[in-house]
């Protein structure tokens, strides 16, 4: 049989050929592999690619063959994503407000590229993007880098900051100055993206939104705070932050209804301390960084929880209650 003008390319042919014809549920034949090879300009017989299929699973790509009548049946095996894995990342890229739109389509479409195409279809039908609520800045990915490099690298890192103002225009913080933060970690919280950093002039750790980080660069001076992010953990500090809006942390106790106990526990985790008060409450001792947004959260619980100390805290809450009464009191009705 006359050699094809790709012959060198089989391997890496007959590989995507399985990768993205077979799965669990669906087989390709014999005749099947050689005819698509064709269409890629490669001629083989049967005996070569008994061959070229052993070789494959030398490079890990296992693939299986089943006696169906009179044929065998072949198909890749033991991927290294499962369909409900790649469907829980799909899902995080698409509900991803820090990437956008653009760069989430584009991420998807590789991990479609990770399964068959009858299982791709699957994904793609679980994809909506469109209309989420999703960053305009298409740089996250150099920022995340840069920041990860910086990290890596030991130094700090400059950049500007924005905000949106009621026109709908970007607006630079601080009248465009530049911020010298030493960067620490990332942590993702309530969809967003958000660098935790050291702030050497306030000697204070600050945490800003990715996706509003612009013209990032490295510093040549190497990074601060070291001693303090040695006894900060990362998770413990954003479960603290409610919507990553800083404030003094104090531990405050709350007392709550029972039939709030999982409220309790999704917020703070399950290692939290449930203090049995009367048969339909209990107390709770929680470290929070105390801010208008954690407030609001006491508020959205209504009656079934009440804040007991610090008094300070309590009496934040009696304040905050009446100014929105305040508020709201002497409005008129629309």
């Amino acid at each position: 049989m006359p050699k094809g003008a790709n012959q060198k390319f089989k391997l890496y042919r007959l590989a995507q050929i399985m990768l993205e014809c077979t799965d669990e549920e669906h087989y390709i034949t014999m005749p099947e592999i050689l005819k698509a090879l064709e269409a890629y300009g490669i001629t083989a017989d049967r005996k070569s690619i008994y061959t070229d299929l052993r070789d494959l699973e030398v490079l890990g790509l296992e693939v299986e063959g089943e006696p169906m009548g009179n044929r065998y049946h072949y198909h890749v095996v033991d991927r290294p994503f499962e369909l409900p894995e790649l469907k829980l990342l799909v899902d995080a890229v698409q509900s991803s407000k820090f990437i956008t739109e653009k760069k989430s389509n584009a991420l998807i479409r590789k991990l479609e590229k990770l399964v068959s195409k009858f299982e791709a279809r699957k994904l793609q039908g679980q994809v909506y993007v469109s209309g989420r609520i999703k960053t305009m800045n298409e740089s996250i990915y150099y920022t995340v880098d840069a920041i990860h490099h910086a990290i890596s690298t030991n130094k700090k890192i400059y950049f500007q900051y924005y905000q949106w103002n009621v026109k709908k225009e970007m607006e630079l913080r601080r009248g465009g100055d530049w911020y010298h933060i030493s960067p620490w970690g990332l942590s993702w919280d309530d969809e967003n993206y958000y660098l935790i950093g050291f702030d050497s002039g306030p000697q204070q750790v600050r945490h800003y939104r990715v996706d509003k980080m612009l013209h990032i660069r490295a510093s040549e001076e190497d990074r601060e705070g070291k001693s303090c992010f040695k006894k900060l953990n990362m998770a413990d500090y954003a479960r603290k932050s409610f919507g990553m809006f800083g404030g003094k942390e104090e531990t405050v106790k709350i007392l709550v209804d029972n039939e709030l106990a999982g409220v309790i526990m999704d917020r703070f985790g399950k290692d939290v301390r449930l203090i049995p008060v009367d048969e339909k409450h209990f107390t709770v001792q929680v470290q929070v960084h105390i801010s208008k947004q954690f407030l609001g959260w006491i508020f959205s619980l209504g009656e079934q929880v009440k804040i007991l100390s610090p008094k300070e805290v309590a009496g934040q809450m009696e304040q905050e209650a009446k100014r929105l009464l305040r508020q709201y009191a002497d409005g008129e009705a629309e």
